[in-house]
């Protein structure tokens, strides 16, 4: 391959790797649901090392983007370290698995995984701003989860439910993290948007915070076994971070309603895609 090629593959991976950064921040996916696909499909890389340079990416993506929400006061720093025990202990199990599970197999799970989330993203709830009148939960209570974010109206209350099911939820989610190199934000997002009843908004910098931790427990282990690749992490995990930067930005002025189909639409697309991929041979 010419130098120009490498540099134009270099570029064009590049530039994929900030759409897929821009739609992680601003979703909570971490951009790993964007990224392995167009990798793996696009440009013919192999799942796992696809899956490795997605694990450095999502470390950039909660590294560029948590400072930022943290300032503005979104994420739920306690919420997060707490779920990070459950989910870091998941990641290294799933990566181990990942070793002994056919790439076929990998892109199957990914793509069941990926549908599940975006039919969920999508059901219908009472609104997050209705959390201050829920009843308060006694362990939330006990930790001091509950919180406030800023709204267009000023700072909002919200109380955590539910905290042992989104402590069994985040250790699924780290098991997929380190198996499919997601960042398993799709899974942290709905099991604290659904399960604790956290504002869409709180859920999805929250996992942000969260996805750079699980991933850097897993991606020692791909490291180890020789997935990740230093010439295509590095163009991959620049875009990922800038996008994440850019999201970060527009999250504020971003309406919920919209994120919801954007994050639906993608993940959909891109699940029957590896789904067909999966069971094609074409992975």
């Amino acid at each position: 391959m010419s130098p120009l090629s490498i540099l134009t593959l270099t570029l064009l991976v590049g530039a994929g790797s900030f759409v897929a950064g821009l739609i992680g921040s601003l979703t909570g996916l971490g951009g790993g649901v964007v990224l392995i696909p167009m990798l793996t499909l696009g440009f013919g890389v192999d799942i796992r090392y696809a899956i490795g340079a997605s694990l450095v990416s999502v470390i950039a993506t909660s590294s560029g983007a948590a400072a930022a929400y943290v300032r503005e006061g979104y994420t739920n720093i306690r919420v997060a370290m707490l779920l990070e025990i459950a989910t870091s202990l998941g990641a290294i199990v799933g990566a181990v698995l990942a070793a002994w599970v056919h790439p076929a197999w990998i892109g199957f799970i990914f793509g069941l995984v990926l549908l599940h989330a975006s039919f969920t993203s999508l059901r219908s709830h009472s609104p997050v701003a209705a959390g201050v009148e829920l009843k308060p939960d006694s362990l939330a209570q006990a930790l001091r989860l509950d919180g406030t974010y800023p709204t267009s109206q000023g700072m909002a209350a919200y109380r955590v439910q539910s905290v042992p099911a989104g402590f069994t939820l985040m250790g699924v989610a780290g098991v997929l993290s380190g198996l499919l190199g997601i960042g398993s934000g799709a899974i942290k997002v709905l099991a604290m948007d659904r399960a604790m009843k956290l504002p869409f908004k709180v859920s999805t910098t929250t996992s942000n915070f969260m996805i750079g931790v699980t991933a850097a427990a897993s991606a020692g282990i791909y490291f180890s076994k020789g997935y990740i690749d230093p010439g295509l992490s590095m163009p991959v995990m620049l875009g990922v971070l800038a996008g994440s930067l850019t999201g970060a930005r527009l999250l504020s002025k971003a309406p919920v309603k919209q994120l919801r189909l954007l994050f639906a639409t993608i993940v959909v697309v891109l699940a029957i895609e590896m789904i067909y991929s999966s069971l094609t041979g074409r992975i």
